[in-house]
């Protein structure tokens, strides 16, 4: 069996993220069925509880109240539409709902004590709750815990020494502080990022080496393709091939070999034989639906077709327990 680290080296992980991209794959492939069934990709739906009006910079986002692009501002969803949502998205074949929210923080307010009763019923509902609502403070996190809380999304974005070219509104220990208090409200921290922002390779690696070396490996790990959308920064930026996202998603197995890797933002301009390349080298799980919060998805039918083609099942809601179960390796 692969074993857990936390104490990854750059140069190791560079080592790998370089290797010829078919070696890389099957080390990879090889990794993810010592530690997973191979056949099995869970279904999530990623829903927008409140849309625009931002008030940070982050170049990539939509969201964002200074930029001028087609996303219309709505305020906070009602619980019972929520609700709604997550049934047919269970009804659908997902086991994980994540609700997102474009807010720089979580407020103390009547808002957030309406997506605590969103967390408690779509918990009831048997499925794998998941929210992503900016920064937390640990009061904070310990109360979305109390209402059911699975999971927490705050994604790195990208690497530490690029990420000011990005986002300028928070800085990374901000990021870093709001993981440290999801796990220590013994929640499971989904956190990942985004790659086609300008980056280099060793951005990308970077942003690996902080992932694969916090005190536990994320239970779950979303790698993005960067989807461009007029009136942001990174309107103009190229679309990232098929290699790149493969070499991201291979890296992230063999480093992270318990966690879900996540093929997340960009899946609807990949072929099915992409998609398919990617599963091979390690992901294990996808967002379903017409949208992730603002951004095009593929659609729900194209994806049990390709479930079939492909002789894949959709993995069960709470099949692992969350992270604080992995084992760990000292630092050397």
């Amino acid at each position: 069996m692969s074993q857990v680290r936390n104490n990854w080296t750059k140069e190791e992980i560079s080592d790998i993220y370089y290797r010829p991209v078919l070696d890389l794959i099957y080390e990879a492939a090889t990794v993810h069925r010592q530690n997973h069934d191979p056949q099995e990709v869970q279904v999530c739906t990623l829903l927008s509880v409140k849309t625009g009006g931002c008030p940070e910079d982050c170049a990539y986002c939509p969201q964002a109240a200074r930029y001028h692009t087609d996303v219309k501002v709505h305020k906070l969803l009602p619980v019972e539409e929520v609700l709604d949502s997550a049934k047919k998205a269970k009804e659908a074949g997902s086991t994980r709902f994540c609700m997102g929210a474009a807010w720089r923080e979580v407020r103390d307010n009547r808002d957030f004590d309406s997506v605590l009763e969103m967390v408690k019923g779509v918990n009831k509902m048997g499925m794998e709750v998941c929210c992503t609502l900016g920064m937390l403070t640990q009061e904070q996190a310990n109360k979305l815990k109390e209402a059911g809380l699975y999971a927490y999304n705050h994604n790195l974005d990208t690497s530490e020494e690029h990420y000011n070219e990005i986002i300028s509104t928070r800085n990374y220990d901000d990021r870093l502080k709001t993981l440290d208090n999801v796990r220590n409200a013994e929640i499971s921290v989904c956190s990942g990022g985004i790659i086609g922002m300008g980056e280099a390779d060793q951005d990308r690696i970077g942003m690996l080496l902080t992932l694969a070396n916090l005190p536990e490996h994320p239970e779950s790990v979303p790698v993005n393709a960067l989807v461009p959308v007029a009136g942001t920064p990174l309107e103009d930026q190229e679309r990232v091939s098929i290699w790149e996202m493969v070499r991201m998603i291979a890296t992230a197995r063999i480093l992270m070999p318990k966690a879900m890797v996540r093929l997340s933002a960009g899946r609807v301009k990949m072929t099915v034989e992409e998609q398919a390349l990617c599963f091979m080298a390690g992901a294990n799980s996808i967002f379903a639906g017409e949208k992730l919060l603002t951004t095009p998805n593929p659609e729900e039918d194209a994806d049990k077709k390709m479930f079939q083609t492909l002789n894949l099942k959709p993995r069960k809601a709470f099949k692992e327990t969350s992270a604080v179960k992995f084992q760990k390796i000292p630092s050397a």
